[in-house]
């Protein structure tokens, strides 16, 4: 709750834990993740940073031993899939 505020896009909306599962024990965690990588970067060089980024994060955070980080890339974007800024009727 208080850290979904925290995340941009968090508060008014549950994209902040799309792609997220997480199996919780009392000292253990193992998380899955869905990503979206940008065409033309190294699917396993992004794998290992999200990896190696999100493990540190949760334990630093939670005290939690992270045994599993499971991530799937659920979408490639592509260069001419920008997400397009709405224009705004004053300039």
């Amino acid at each position: 709750g208080a850290m979904r505020e925290r995340v941009p896009g968090g508060s008014s909306s549950k994209s902040a834990t799309r792609g997220v599962k997480a199996e919780v024990g009392e000292v253990q965690t193992a998380l899955d993740l869905e990503i979206v990588v940008d065409y033309g970067v190294s699917i396993a060089d992004v794998a290992k940073d999200v990896r190696e980024n999100v493990i540190a994060a949760v334990e630093r955070m939670t005290g939690l031993e992270v045994v599993e980080v499971n991530i799937a890339v659920s979408d490639v974007k592509l260069p001419d899939e920008e997400e397009d800024e709405p224009e705004t009727r004053l300039q």
